[in-house]
């Protein structure tokens, strides 16, 4: 065992004993201790990030993939308030993510010292737990109390605040890390549902005559693949994802309804779903967005049955669902038992009405020569060259790309490799994101769809990823404008355009200036061209596409098509 003799040596054998490898942030007054032990090891690798903010992003997008913990750090002041912004993403999403913050020196608090705010209270609304330390002595217990609650229950993130005379404080001598389980084991526990519950469900599922399941991000963390496919199959089962659970089954499975929902949504999955007489949500919030409003299903005259870990989330948004609290896989295995026993036989004619359904998913776009493409055509496109190439993962930024990335980007695998950010929508969240994916999966090339708009929030990180030389496209979709908002303003408050309109941001300047390769690409030739050379030399580049904005060219978003059609009510989220 190593021994440590301050309080900074502490805590990186701490991070070491649980598997910690990437550690991303970026230093300050009080860290400098810190980093300088980081800088006596090689265990743990340090990525400096340009922004803390985007430090959280990265670390969020590695857990995604990886389906781990991961960690960032900050310092007081303004490091933690951005590093706090960063992880709202995370916490409402539920990503476990654990944040190190190195606070003032206790000496100094209450003089009003440079960077001294309650940093306590404002990480208390972006994690599930915050724990600060006063002495050295504590850092073993509050890591070990942190690192399991990331993992029980629902994901989120949580916070140590380290004092900065903590990470020069002696260890007792002779002082040895001992006696403190930190596994790495994602969730830390798997609980079963109720069983009288559990049996309840199967008796609804089996007597439906128009059954769904929609899946949700907890099948991935609870990697529920199998049994949610064993499930669908055994019973004839068609599954729907929400864009958190895009991947949950591949897409190409003739049990696969799509994406639900009012982004990305397929209108005939929709439309299923609002018929739907019995409908089982997995690992999801079942939120406006992912059920259209809830109109599918709707709240009145579906039953509804909701596999959750966290109680609070349970029947929620339908009140008198059937809740069954629990791990997914472990639950989705009692029902597949229930079922059995219940008598649950496969209903032969509702395979028609599935592949019915399925033929009316999101034909692929004609073939365009203009000057400026469409964004679904450039996602079509890449998509195409990229399923010939292997696997990939693809980060898109919330607005123009997320649409087109939910409905388009079909997934042939189950698996967490479309990443869109749907907890709170940061722009400027897919730039970091997708560094944190290429720097905790190495073998696997990344694919980021950003905007002007994001890339104005996160260019700073462009320079990251040509520093650890990532294999990383980065495709960026110019409209000139912030253009959700500006399709809201279009179709719900009559053409009134107000704070939407942007000036130039050159992407490809930007991306020289810090030593990538990038281009402006105006044709399906030239993208293709440079497409294949990024998949050939694996290095990272920048491709900027004009495309067409989103009043120009409809993205799959249901009420828009609606509002379209003569509905002026905005929907709420």
């Amino acid at each position: 065992m190593n021994m440590v003799k301050t309080g900074a040596e502490l805590l990186i054998e701490l991070l070491k004993r649980a598997g910690v490898r990437l550690l991303f942030g970026l230093p300050g007054d009080t860290s400098v201790a810190f980093y300088d032990a980081l800088a006596r090891q090689r265990t743990l690798r340090h990525i400096v990030t340009r922004d803390e903010r985007h430090a959280a992003y990265m670390a969020d997008g590695a857990a995604r993939v990886t389906g781990q913990r991961m960690v960032v750090e900050a310092s007081s002041g303004g490091g933690a308030a951005y590093l706090a912004s960063g992880l709202v993403e995370a916490y409402a999403a539920s990503v476990p993510v654990l944040a190190i913050v190195s606070d003032i020196h206790q000496d100094s608090r209450g003089s009003g010292a440079l960077t001294e705010f309650p940093v306590d209270t404002l990480l208390t609304g972006a994690t599930k737990a915050v724990h600060r330390v006063d002495r050295v002595h504590q850092l073993p217990q509050a890591m070990q109390a942190l690192w399991h609650q990331l993992g029980a229950q629902r994901p989120a993130p949580g916070a140590l605040v380290v004092p900065e005379d903590l990470w020069e404080a002696s260890v007792p001598a002779g002082y040895e890390v001992t006696g403190y389980a930190l596994r790495s084991d994602f969730p830390a526990t798997r609980s079963e549902a109720d069983p009288p519950l559990v049996e309840q469900a199967a008796q609804w599922l089996a007597a439906a005559q128009q059954p769904a399941i929609v899946a949700g991000g907890g099948v991935h963390w609870a990697r529920a693949y199998e049994a949610l496919q064993t499930l669908a199959e055994t019973f004839q089962l068609p599954v729907a994802t929400t864009i958190h659970g895009k991947g949950a089954l591949p897409e190409t499975h003739p049990l696969c309804l799509g994406v639900v929902g009012a982004n990305g949504g397929h209108p005939a999955t929709n439309a299923y779903l609002a018929q739907a007489d019995v409908v089982l949500f997995v690992g999801t919030r079942a939120n406006a967005t992912d059920t259209l409003g809830f109109r599918a299903p709707p709240r009145k005259g579906t039953r509804v049955i909701q596999i959750d870990i966290d109680p609070q989330r349970a029947g929620a948004n339908y009140p008198g669902a059937l809740p069954l609290i629990g791990d997914a896989r472990v639950v989705l295995a009692q029902l597949i038992d229930a079922l059995s026993q219940a008598g649950g036989v496969p209903k032969d004619e509702r395979m028609e009405q599935i592949t019915q359904v399925r033929k009316q998913g999101m034909p692929p776009p004609p073939e365009e020569s203009g000057s400026v493409l469409s964004a679904r055509y450039v996602v079509h496109r890449v998509h195409r060259l990229a399923t010939a190439h292997g696997d990939v993962i693809v980060v898109g930024d919330p607005g123009t790309p997320t649409p087109y990335l939910a409905a388009y980007w079909t997934l042939h695998r189950a698996g967490r490799t479309v990443i869109l950010p749907r907890g709170v929508g940061p722009m400027g969240y897919a730039i970091p994101a997708g560094i944190g994916i290429a720097l905790a999966c190495p073998q696997q090339p990344v694919l980021v769809f950003t905007t002007e708009g994001s890339m104005a929030m996160a260019a700073g990180e462009l320079e990251t990823a040509v520093r650890y030389e990532l294999p990383i496209l980065f495709v960026q979709l110019t409209n000139q404008a912030y253009g959700w908002i500006q399709a809201l303003q279009h179709f719900y408050y009559e053409k009134r355009y107000f704070g939407v309109t942007l000036g130039p941001v050159d992407g490809v300047q930007l991306a020289r200036s810090m030593g990538m390769e990038a281009e402006r690409v105006s044709d399906p030739t030239q993208l293709t061209r440079k497409l294949l050379q990024f998949f050939q030399q694996g290095r990272p580049c920048l491709l900027e596409v004009p495309v067409q904005s989103l009043i120009e060219e409809m993205p799959p978003v249901q009420p828009w098509l609606e509002a379209q059609q003569g509905e002026r009510e905005r929907p709420v989220y």
